[in-house]
């Protein structure tokens, strides 16, 4: 199981996730060229260890365990996914 990013990051990619990511699974980083292209950050699900730091460091509640996610939010398993597809 990982961790999805979700609906409250659109809009403020507060990096305070990606700060205390111990295997930097966390992207775009603000020094990454697509960083202003997109609306939030997402987590690399074969990446991420599950070891709960994004979920204690974000500001705005955005950051969940897959299996913790809202039902209203579960889409956004999906865009995280399709991000790293992208890359």
């Amino acid at each position: 199981m990982a961790y999805v990013i979700a609906e409250p990051c659109i809009g403020t990619k507060d990096n305070s996730c990606v700060e205390v990511c111990p295997v930097d699974c966390i992207h775009p980083t603000p020094d990454e060229p697509d960083y202003d292209t997109v609306e939030m950050l997402y987590i690399d699900a074969d990446e991420c260890i599950d070891c709960d730091a994004c979920v204690e460091a974000c500001p705005v509640d955005a950051c969940f365990a897959e299996d913790q996610l809202p039902e209203e939010w579960q889409k956004f398993t999906l865009i995280n996914a399709e991000y790293y597809r992208n890359r």
